[in-house]
């Protein structure tokens, strides 16, 4: 039997990303974000989430995608990676889906704008949809994850 993988769906503009059910912690609304100085320019600064400094980084400038102004449908996405909680900015997340993981392709060397380094596959579902299942491990590379740690102090 083929496994299956839940998938939290997210959007960036059109297109429709996934990230593992296992790797979020939680979806929350847009709040205020502190800013900090010397950041790159994609990491918008941090929040406080229950009393947890969450650094967050808005999703489209870490993939060079225009930035645009957040809306009643964007989201930040808590996940955990490399014993780190960051968030990320998303214009909309949508649903939690299954998939199968043969469905899963290896990702073209651009999509949508965006380096294949960043992504884990494209996932096939039904005949016409297409999902960008993100690679966590290199949208925080290891030199961006000490950046961040560095902005919990």
């Amino acid at each position: 039997m083929a496994e299956e993988l839940k998938v939290i769906v997210f959007a960036l503009g059109q297109e429709e990303y996934g990230i593992e059910v296992d790797k979020v912690r939680t979806i929350e609304r847009i709040q205020p974000i502190t800013r900090v100085p010397k950041a790159p320019s994609f990491i918008k600064g941090v929040i406080n989430l229950r009393g947890v400094v969450i650094p967050v980084i808005d999703l489209r400038g870490r993939f060079g995608l225009e930035e645009t102004v957040t809306t009643e449908n964007s989201r930040i996405i808590i996940v955990a990676a490399n014993e780190l909680e960051v968030g990320f900015i998303v214009d909309s997340a949508n649903d939690v889906i299954d998939i199968d993981a043969e469905s899963i392709d290896s990702p073209p060397e651009v999509v949508g704008g965006i380096k294949a380094k960043y992504l884990h596959g494209i996932a096939k579902i039904g005949e016409k949809r297409l999902l960008v299942m993100l690679n966590l491990s290199e949208v925080l590379n290891r030199k961006e994850i000490m950046q961040l740690e560095q902005l919990e102090v």
